[in-house]
């Protein structure tokens, strides 16, 4: 049996069985896309688990998209090696299980947040929307409020929300126009403001402003093959990005609302369109309010219709809520500890979630089987699951372990995307758009105020001449007059603009149609579900 596609249906060969082991395991690509776990403790062989299930995507024209967490997976681009200790033992288990194994590298697009490790990766702060933004910021329910509010203004008015500094200005103008905008929207509170002003400084201190801006990424460039018609295995560098976990979690989890978003539905395909490894997937539910557990529901349970499949990586089962838990038809469970009265219970919990086998107790073989061994049951001919058997996992046919940085900065060179994504782009938007609107109206009030000055102390013929009030202006020794009316236009002066700015904003309000951008199902505003 050769790596990667096999047997008589279409399938991902994931292991089989020697002595005291069940059957060989494949996984049926026309159940790709019904979902996933990879589980188990650290050490015990998630990651190459990780990394043959996407080659096998791969090989069989499947676009894949993961996260790299550690480093470890970026030797998918490079071929495995015939040499060494670590051949020995993948020539010893290929042929235990009955493999042809054959090193080759996989086609790997690299991406990175911060642009370092990869062609960078963006989204707009409108397509990011309030909800996730709000999960990202950890914002209290009357922050979230606010953060609503300035969406909906900014759809309203027309003011594209592209960047941190866009988002920066429109909170600012809120504030400045607190009273006015509270009685269409409800109390608008400045604290509130302040509150997320501080957190978006704390996450453009993180790097997390990087995120946010032009050209987005856009989804097409995710499910690209290569010219034999092997499917693209996107690798987004993690290993800094992990150092902020929740930036982390929400980016991944955008990116998996925008897929639900934006593809057609294909309803039972072959084999998937796209195959996501959500790696760490415990922290897309630590401390999550159930609202957004409930969006990631909906989009685990719906996504498959567009031919996504989506495969969480964890180390415990237990770490995915049981509602997407039982979602998850094709598993591999790795071995759990069970060195707590704790551990136990998850352990005799996890067990009791597979199909038992008569030849072996599913909770001992969870707790005893060795590094690159597991407990798996993928989705049978008619979508039922599979008897639990005990595996021996395929060795991987690229390299383990990291590639060097000249192979990928080879990689990204030779990548079709190069060039695409590396120059931020910064059209005009909210930032610059309130800006000129800041800058009429404080040119009107100016113009408005020296009008009313010449009239009070000269009189309206005395006004007309520029000439004229400019000598009247000064006496015989060329000191300059104090008048009462130069006095109390001065200090009317700075409040003027901001009246001038909030009157004409009022002003549009009242004659907007308040039709409001249509968001994803994880970028809604205004409690959207």
């Amino acid at each position: 049996m050769e790596a990667g596609v096999s047997g008589e249906q279409a399938s991902v060969f994931v292991g089989g069985g020697g002595e005291g082991y069940g059957l060989p395991q494949d996984l049926l690509l026309k159940f790709g896309n019904r979902h996933g776990l990879i589980a188990g403790a650290t050490g015990t062989g998630k990651t190459i688990t990780l990394q043959i299930l996407a080659e096998g995507f791969s090989a069989a024209g499947v676009p894949v998209f993961l996260s790299d967490v550690k480093g470890d997976v970026s030797g998918m681009a490079a071929a495995g090696s015939a040499e060494g200790k670590l051949h020995d033992s993948f020539t010893k288990r290929a042929a235990t299980i009955g493999l042809d194994l054959q090193y080759a590298a996989c086609p790997v697009t690299f991406w990175d947040l911060y642009g370092e490790q990869g062609h960078p990766i963006r989204a707009t702060v409108s397509e990011m929307g309030p909800l996730l933004l709000s999960r990202l910021l950890e914002l209290s329910e009357a922050q979230e409020g606010v953060l609503n509010v300035a969406f909906r203004l900014a759809d309203e008015e027309g003011l594209p929300l592209l960047d941190l500094k866009d988002l920066q200005a429109m909170l600012v103008f809120i504030g400045e126009n607190a009273n006015t905008i509270s009685t269409r929207y409800g109390l608008v509170s400045t604290s509130s403001i302040g509150a997320i002003q501080r957190r978006l400084l704390v996450l453009e201190n993180e790097g997390g402003a990087k995120l946010f801006g032009e050209p987005a990424l856009q989804l097409a460039d995710l499910m690209l093959l290569d010219e034999s018609g092997r499917g693209r295995v996107n690798i987004l560098a993690a290993d800094k990005l992990m150092q902020s976990p929740r930036l982390y979690a929400t980016f991944l989890l955008w990116l998996l609302s925008e897929l639900f978003e934006e593809l057609p539905e294909v309803g039972d395909p072959d084999k998937p369109k796209l195959v996501f490894f959500f790696d760490e997937a415990h922290l897309l539910f630590n401390d999550a309010p159930k609202a957004l557990v409930q969006k990631v529901e909906q989009v685990a349970r719906l996504i498959r219709s567009k031919g996504v499949g989506v495969y969480f990586i964890t180390q415990n089962p237990q770490d995915v809520p049981e509602n997407i838990l039982g979602q998850l038809g094709n598993r591999v469970q790795h071995a759990l500890r069970a060195f707590t009265a704790k551990d136990q219970q998850a352990l005799r919990l996890a067990a009791q979630t597979y199909r038992p086998n008569e030849r072996f107790n599913t909770e001992d073989a969870i707790r005893d089987v060795g590094t690159g061994e597991a407990v798996t049951s993928f989705l049978e001919a008619k979508g039922a699951p599979g008897i639990v058997e005990r595996t021996l996992i395929r060795p991987p046919s690229s390299q383990v372990g990291p590639i060097d940085v000249a192979v990928r900065t080879a990689v990204i060179a030779a990548s079709p995307l190069k060039g695409k994504y590396e120059t931020m782009i910064d059209r005009e938007s909210a930032y610059e758009k309130l800006r000129a609107r800041a800058e009429a109206a404080a040119k009107s009030a100016e113009s408005s105020d020296t009008g009313k000055l010449s009239e009070q102390v000269f009189g309206k013929e005395g006004a007309q001449s520029d000439d004229f009030n400019h000598a009247r202006r000064y006496d015989g020794g060329g000191k300059a007059r104090s008048t009462t009316s130069q006095t109390r236009s001065t200090s009317r002066k700075s409040d003027s603009v901001t009246e001038a700015f909030a009157k004409s904003f009022a002003r549009q309000l009242g004659t907007r149609s308040g039709q409001a951008i249509v968001r994803g199902v994880l970028g809604s505003i205004f409690g959207r579900r």
